[in-house]
């Protein structure tokens, strides 16, 4: 991780953040990438303890001053933030920091979407101090890409994995391009330390491709033989010859009814997909050619104001431990590259809605992932059946991505 001090820290742990990110030293051996410290990115309402792009994802880091250190911090995004019990009482009013901390990441996300920068998941660390010992947060933060953690090396660093989600590596020339995006002063790293950090020198090639199969359910397991002797052929013959005429008087004596059930066949079975190991059971798939209908939030009135050709979606079934988990895939065609890259990074956004699962719903506090090929943004979204997802799906919701929609 390459540190760019631009500022001084806006808040008091915002110390501890740059220690932590120190800490990981140069280069990619840990997770790479470069962090701006102290910078306030065009149209963001306060300064930031850091910006931190990596190859696969952007970390805004906002420091929050606590007034004592805490051994227990309760830190949910929409209520009240307790510290070892006692309700956390702010200059202001508010319940909770959380909110300026989720507003200046969703300005960053909008700059990086309005400039046509590289859409990475953008999501949200804020970092509490002086000093925490647990932090208890709801699930549905946790999906939304917001940790609130005392920033240790090893936490921060945890947390910068989990939420580098993207299937694509950044490339050096889009990295120097989202950091002028970030900030526009100054001259981001020469092409070798973007090197050094993780940045690819070329576009990857598209992971859908890869490590996955399609393996048709086998209907009838007997092999047939093709190295008998010619006079079977001709026995064959008579046999089946003779079954026809027998078969022919039982349809005669037995009606319509009969032969019908006769000549039935049975259907066909589903074809499972095996991406790495996991397999996926078809369930259902619809393809629309209005977007807007079948999302909702913002990502909804994205697709209202923009041109979006088609929406294909596929559900599969699958399980972890024996508990069925249900994957919801979806793949949008929109106008053109530019568009996919500003609406991927709508996608991406904490607290942006997204597309709905084929019962017309959206899924509770899914596993989510996201990619982007050309006019394409692909979709995945994992929860367990019958209920909601939690953080053990998001491996699925990354395999899913390589899925069929269709």
């Amino acid at each position: 991780m390459r540190l760019i001090r631009l500022g001084a820290e806006p808040s008091a742990v915002g110390a501890d953040v740059r220690a932590a990110l120190t800490t990981w030293g140069v280069g990619n051996e840990i997770v790479g990438g470069v962090a701006l410290l102290g910078v306030q990115p065009p149209d963001c309402p306060r300064p930031l303890d850091a910006v931190v792009v990596m190859p696969r994802g952007v970390l805004v880091i906002v420091g929050v001053d606590l007034p004592d250190p805490a051994m227990r911090l309760e830190a949910p995004l929409a209520g009240q933030w307790k510290i070892d019990g006692w309700p956390l009482v702010s200059p202001d009013g508010t319940p909770n920091p959380a909110t300026e901390a989720v507003e200046a990441a969703t300005a960053v996300a909008h700059r990086i979407q309005a400039m046509r920068a590289t859409p990475l998941p953008v999501s949200t660390v804020v970092a509490v101090g002086p000093y925490v010992k647990q932090v208890v947060q709801p699930t549905s933060d946790l999906n939304r890409g917001v940790r609130v953690l005392h920033p240790k090396p090893t936490t921060l660093m945890a947390s910068a994995r989990e939420l580098a989600t993207s299937a694509l590596p950044c490339s050096v020339e889009q990295a120097a391009k989202l950091l002028a995006v970030v900030s526009p002063s100054g001259s981001p790293p020469q092409v070798a330390a973007l090197l050094a950090e993780g940045f690819s020198d070329a576009p990857t090639p598209d992971l859908a491709s890869a490590s996955t199969m399609l393996i048709p359910k086998v209907t009838d397991p007997r092999p047939t033989s093709r190295k008998r002797l010619p006079w079977l052929l001709w026995a064959g013959g008579a046999v089946v010859s003779l079954l026809l005429v027998v078969w022919l008087v039982v349809a005669l004596a037995s009606g319509d009814d009969t032969a019908a059930a006769v000549s039935e066949s049975p259907p066909p079975q589903p074809t499972t997909v095996v991406v790495d190991g996991t397999s996926f059971t078809p369930q259902s798939a619809h393809r629309n050619d209005e977007c807007a209908p079948q999302a909702y939030g913002d990502v909804k009135a994205w697709l209202i104001a923009n041109e979006c050709r088609r929406l294909e979606r596929a559900q599969y079934e699958t399980a972890i431990d024996n508990r069925k988990v249900t994957v919801v895939v979806a793949s949008l065609d929109v106008l053109d590259a530019p568009s996919a890259q500003a609406f991927h990074a709508v996608v991406v956004a904490p607290g942006s809605g997204g597309i709905n699962g084929l019962d017309g719903k959206p899924l509770e506090r899914a596993a989510f992932a996201s990619s982007i090929k050309g006019t394409r943004v692909h979709i995945a979204q994992a929860v367990w059946a019958g209920g909601a997802g939690d953080p053990l799906l998001d491996a699925v919701a990354k395999q899913a991505l390589r899925l069929p929609a269709q």
